[in-house]
């Protein structure tokens, strides 16, 4: 039995026991990008009950209060770990240049949603794809994405632009896709969308990047290349960026976003205004 998913163009293939089918139809945020089986998958994500690899190095390390998490590299390819507080631990893996992605252990629904994302990351990210942590608003046929350090009002902003901007509308509030297709960022929903479900199929051509700041006043500044590639970095994958191959796609693909579509910074208030004064700068 197998399960084909599209995500950003990409198609991903899941196979294996029933037991792991089953969590990834209860993910609820996949529903919207199943397809059928057919061609050949980028990427494919089974079950193992093989003895997983041990890390040759540790890129990067996450906590929070519920989960630990482990990011690095094998002698062959990369390694993922996620441990619950709760339960055991789940542990993914795949070789470098093979399409096959292997998962083991703990199958709570919450660890492998983040851990299917590392992995659809690790497998796309050398086709000029990235899943970079904004906010996305939808306005024209156009997407605009707000960046910005947890707490900035990123999905406040994205909310006043929906209240206050006729046609505005969310297609992802935490994760979307940036992929260069025929040199064109483009934007596109994902499964994953943090605390608000939202997740589409839909994707459009990127217009702008917004980095937010908060300030006890209104302004907007565009930024030059090099403050722009720094507005923009920290929002991608922060545990690819200590390996040099999976770094290197990654700058070339916002060089090429660059290129194209313009950086700006908002110092603002979670205002109206803010909202009207990004509106009439980045869709000018």
């Amino acid at each position: 039995i197998t399960m084909d998913y599209i995500i950003a163009e990409h198609r991903i293939r899941f196979t294996g026991s029933q037991e792991w089918l089953n969590v990834i139809k209860s993910l609820d945020g996949f529903i919207p990008f199943q397809a059928a089986e057919e061609g050949t998958p980028i990427a494919t994500l089974t079950d193992s009950q093989d003895a997983p690899p041990t890390f040759e190095e540790v890129l990067y390390s996450s906590d929070t209060e519920q989960v630990s998490n482990r990011f690095g590299r094998t002698a062959t390819g990369y390694l993922f770990e996620s441990t619950h507080i709760d339960g055991d631990k789940l542990t993914v893996w795949t070789n470098a240049n093979e399409p096959t992605t292997y998962f083991q252990g703990d199958m709570n629904p919450q660890l492998v949603r983040f851990a299917i994302w590392i992995a659809y990351g690790i497998k796309t990210i050398p086709h000029q794809t990235i899943a970079i942590h904004t906010s996305c608003i939808v306005q024209q046929g156009k997407a605009v994405i707000f960046l910005g350090e947890s707490g900035t009002g990123k999905s406040t902003h994205s909310r006043l632009w929906r209240e206050h901007i006729e046609g505005a509308f969310l297609l992802n509030d935490d994760s979307p896709i940036v992929r260069i297709i025929d040199g064109v960022p483009t934007i596109f929903g994902s499964p994953w969308s943090g605390k608000t479900p939202c997740y589409k199929q839909e994707h459009y051509p990127l217009a702008a990047c917004v980095r937010l700041s908060q300030a006890p006043y209104n302004k907007i500044t565009r930024l030059k290349l090099v403050q722009a590639y720094a507005a923009l970095h920290p929002s991608c994958p922060p545990d690819f960026a200590y390996d040099d191959q999976l770094y290197d796609h990654i700058s070339a693909t916002l060089g090429d976003l660059l290129a194209e579509v313009p950086v700006y910074h908002l110092a603002c208030l979670p205002d109206r205004e803010a909202a009207l004064l990004s509106h009439k700068t980045v869709m000018q």
